[in-house]
């Protein structure tokens, strides 16, 4: 998650139908990476017009996770997390997004109190309504500071065929989870050790592979 390490460390348009077509609000939306970007760039805007944890609150998905270091269910977390006087900044470097649009991955930069970091965030995106929701935020310090791309880089997953869903396995006492996007382009995997170490990797369909875009190793908290 981009702020332990510094502590100890979101418009979509509906395509008219005619009259005698289906309901163009029940449409599915087109895939739209941008969107991604928006929703992340909103995201820290919140934070910062509204604390940090109350953006956290409001724009998580119920089912979402995050690490403290051990995975723990988002908003129940968050309930007890009152906002700090300075609430972390971040921007998106780059975008991840399934075939059908409805999953994609973020993954930049923050910053506070003079530390740095990097994050990665995995949303969920309501395929009528176009809402965007994230699932999983997580990251870590960096000494050196992430540089800032010239443009944000922005990937989509091959359609036209879908992959087979690997399959994985943790070690003895990992704390393993795979997600994956409905069409199956995108994966996302999260590990917590027993230390409390972790690793996200990122994996986006290419037309004949998972491709691994994100692989994110965080050490275990001192002791």
């Amino acid at each position: 998650m981009r702020f332990l390490a510094a502590a100890a460390v979101v418009t979509l348009s509906l395509v008219a139908g005619c009259a005698q077509g289906p309901d163009p609000r029940k449409r599915p939306l087109a895939a739209n990476p941008s969107a991604y970007i928006a929703a992340e760039i909103g995201f820290a805007r919140l934070a910062q017009d509204k604390g940090q944890w109350t953006a956290f609150r409001e724009t998580a998905a119920p089912d979402a996770v995050m690490f403290v270091p051990q995975r723990v269910k988002a908003r129940d977390w968050l309930k007890s997390q009152k906002d700090p006087a300075e609430a972390v900044k971040w921007q998106p470097h780059a975008v991840y997004v399934s075939c059908d649009g409805n999953s994609g991955v973020t993954t930049g930069a923050w910053q506070k109190s003079g530390t740095n970091g990097y994050f990665t965030t995995v949303w969920m995106r309501d395929p009528i309504s176009g809402k965007m929701s994230w699932v999983l935020d997580h990251g870590d310090g960096l000494t050196t500071p992430r540089e800032a791309p010239d443009f944000i880089e922005s990937s989509q997953a091959k359609c036209g065929s879908r992959p087979a869903v690997p399959i994985e396995a943790g070690d003895e006492g990992d704390d393993m989870a795979v997600g994956l996007s409905g069409d199956q382009t995108l994966s996302w995997t999260s590990t917590v050790h027993p230390d409390q170490s972790r690793r996200v990797t990122v994996r986006l369909w290419d037309g004949k592979t998972m491709k691994t875009v994100i692989d994110n190793e965080v050490a275990a908290p001192p002791k």
